[in-house]
């Protein structure tokens, strides 16, 4: 018997739940969230481009970006300059040319004793070098007197 004032109320409560008008638009909610695919688009940033720009034996002009680097693997060299955070730029126009060398580290500097500061054995170590190697100019140009 108890079963059947069981089934009676719950065929009365699901008329009332069907007969109310509760999807109108007074009674619908929102999404309080953000959906949860949202957090996994975070994976798709831009590349840094970091790296060898110019190869060996290019020609370059004054203030061409050569290498753009995170850790010191590329020393500069000849009419070479290197920026705040290791950027190898040309000095002057000319070709370039890397060379493997022995550095002569200058150990006063803030990013040398960072990078090589804890190294017991600095006299077998090699590193590329970029260089730029102007070119002669030539002493063909003819003076004309003023008119």
């Amino acid at each position: 018997m108890s079963l059947n004032i069981m089934q009676k109320f719950t065929q009365q409560k699901l008329s009332n739940f069907l007969s109310a008008n509760i999807f109108s638009k007074d009674t619908i909610r929102g999404a309080s969230k953000k959906s949860g695919s949202s957090t996994k688009n975070r994976g798709n940033a831009n590349w840094k481009r970091k790296g060898i720009l110019v190869n060996d034996g290019r020609f370059v002009q004054k203030g061409t970006l050569l290498v753009i680097q995170n850790y010191f693997m590329f020393h500069p060299g000849l009419n070479v300059g290197m920026g705040r955070n290791g950027t190898l730029y040309a000095l002057r126009p000319g070709v370039v040319r890397v060379s493997c060398e022995r550095p002569d580290l200058n150990m006063n500097r803030r990013w040398v004793q960072k990078e090589y500061g804890g190294r017991p054995d600095l006299t077998n170590l090699m590193k590329k070098y970029f260089n730029v190697i102007t070119e002669e100019q030539h002493n063909r140009f003819k003076l004309i007197d003023r008119v």
